[in-house]
């Protein structure tokens, strides 16, 4: 990346900085020939008190911003709209950070109940629940997907094995409720049977719409949950809400959801495709005609995420690791493979099987719906980078549950019986993280990938391609987790390949519990693994572990090569 870009870049970023809290929700535009374009204000007046409502989005992509800042300005000025129901699948909050995420409904009286796969952006919703102010619903990503999906056929509820063996399932754990005493998922044989409530209003954003509403989604950074958000708001008699950055001439592109379908077209100039980003002023990365190569849209979104402060500058132990990871990974995947990436150290990761040249020989997706090129990191997580192709949410889920090679995923501690824990993170709201889409991947995948750091907030460096531990801390293997996002016993039948790789070495689980099948330069098996473990691991029957290659360590002479089909 060149000089001129970084400074192009950072003059980028301090813009935003600068104006991201400005929202003028009193801006209207409207069309004298057509009822439908109005202010945000004017189509926010017509949510009714008590609404469950719909948005779409993942990450800092598609925020509907200049709709969630009337809804609260709104109601701080007149009390109404109030007990709102909010529903988006993902995390789409912004932890509390940056202005104009779905964030905005986060006061006392606006927002009562929340249905999310993934809490932790949604700070000011996990304080609200924490004060005993806000219901809290966590399912499963792909499961609400398919829920929502299932509304707009008019269709209740769905019968599914997700979640069966996990906290999800009333006989392990507590079930959808963090906060709030409704159950929303039961049990029905060996099957879970999942509900939400019926959606009436839907809101999203979409790059344009003509002057007669129809609504175009082309150069956008996704599509995720937008149709089937519509669809159950319009099956249910509800309302629907069109955020849309620019004004277009019909057949611009083929039209994605028809002027018939959309109650309020909302058209502010300063609509994100995604975060830090105009729809007006797109990034051609994101979209399915990228003008630059992969490589330099990883690096450029690298600097802005590294800039900004979002993503943690990586330690050598770190990509120590994730060259180990992607050892793994690569003997065990094919190219042509269809894999699923998670945040964290799996995008580091990703990273190196992309550095390797290899991107282009698997299909990388995100639970968005964005298929090939490689997954945005940090603040974009959701996005592509020269994607190839664009489906919703509930389409990718469905092809998961088809067929997914493998999924690389982080974890905050597992035990002896191959259970993860990845979405308690402690006790009460605050502390509390979510599934995402982490139960669907990990019970659809042929191969499940684990990757984390050995101790939390230990001490370790590497010294001539040893590891070296200098500080030690509790150990992430514990005797049980805290809460099972992932049940071994349950990979164990459906015949997975399951992988758990750490700072130290690889772990498998197979019927007797965790094998040690690898360990990294430097590592004292007895002294670092079995004896702070309880000897909760297994070694091979014949207690020759083998040692990674030292390339893994240092980096030096590091390469990958997948398996051929």
């Amino acid at each position: 990346m060149t000089l001129r870009t970084k400074a192009m870049l950072f003059f980028h970023i301090v813009r935003w900085l600068a104006t991201r809290n400005i929202w003028n929700t009193r801006y209207s535009f409207t069309l004298p020939d057509n009822p439908k374009f109005m202010g945000a204000r004017d189509a926010v007046r017509k949510i009714p008190d008590g609404a469950v409502i719909a948005y779409s989005g993942l990450g800092g992509n598609q925020w509907a911003s200049i709709i969630h800042r009337a809804t609260r300005q709104l109601f701080l000025e007149t009390g109404h709209p109030r007990d709102l129901s909010a529903i988006i699948i993902g995390g789409n909050g912004s932890r509390g950070r940056a202005p104009g995420s779905l964030e905005e409904l986060g006061v006392e009286g606006l927002c009562t109940r929340f249905f999310t796969g993934h809490m932790e952006t949604f700070k000011a919703m996990l304080k609200l629940g924490a004060e005993g102010k806000c219901e809290l619903q966590c399912l499963p990503q792909g499961v609400m997907a398919f829920l929502i999906e299932a509304q707009g056929r008019g269709e209740k509820s769905i019968l599914i094995e997700t979640g069966v063996g996990t906290f999800m399932d009333p006989r392990v754990g507590r079930g959808t409720p963090l906060v709030g005493a409704d159950q929303w998922v039961t049990v029905e044989g060996d099957k879970l049977r999942y509900r939400l409530p019926d959606i009436n209003v839907a809101v999203f954003n979409a790059p344009a719409a003509d002057r007669k509403g129809n609504i175009y989604v082309k150069n956008c950074a996704m599509v995720a949950e937008t149709a089937e958000i519509t669809r159950a708001a319009r099956r249910n008699g509800g309302y629907v809400i069109a955020n849309v950055g620019k004004l277009v001439d019909e057949g611009y592109d083929d039209v994605f959801l028809p002027a018939d379908a959309i109650d309020a077209v909302v058209a502010y100039p300063r609509t994100q495709q995604a975060a830090a980003i105009e729809h007006r002023h797109y990034w051609p990365m994101f979209t399915l005609d990228s003008d630059i190569p992969l490589e330099e849209g990883v690096e450029m979104l690298k600097f802005v995420n590294q800039t900004l402060g979002i993503t943690p500058r990586r330690s050598a132990v770190d990509d120590a690791v994730a060259r180990l990871a992607a050892t793994i990974f690569a003997e065990h995947i094919s190219e042509g493979s269809f894999i699923n990436i998670g945040i964290g150290l799996p995008e580091e990761v990703c990273r190196l099987i992309s550095e390797a040249g290899l991107a282009r020989s698997v299909k990388f997706f995100s639970e968005s719906g964005v298929l090939g090129g490689l997954p945005a990191p940090g603040v974009w997580f959701g996005a592509g980078v020269c994607p190839e192709e664009m489906i919703s949410s509930a389409q990718v889920f469905h092809k998961c549950y088809e067929h997914l090679d493998a999924s690389i995923l982080g974890m905050l501690e597992f035990d002896p019986a191959g259970n993860v824990n990845v979405s308690k993170r402690g006790e009460g709201p605050l502390n509390y993280v979510g599934p995402g889409g982490f139960i669907d991947f990990s019970s659809t995948a042929q191969n499940v990938f684990f990757v984390c750091s050995w101790m939390v907030h230990g001490g370790m460096s590497i010294d001539n391609g040893r590891l070296k531990i200098v500080k030690r801390n509790k150990i992430k293997l514990v005797e049980r987790v805290a809460e099972i996002t992932f049940s071994g016993q349950r990979a164990l039948e459906r015949k997975q390949n399951i992988f758990y790789i750490t700072n130290v070495g690889v772990f498998k689980l197979t019927a007797r519990g965790l094998e040690l099948i690898l360990v990294v330069p430097g590592v004292d098996i007895r002294h670092d693994i079995l004896e702070p473990t309880n000897n909760a691991v297994f070694l091979p029957e014949s207690r020759d572990v083998p040692v990674a290659d030292m390339s893994v360590m240092t980096g030096d002479k590091f390469t990958l090569e997948l398996k051929k089909r």
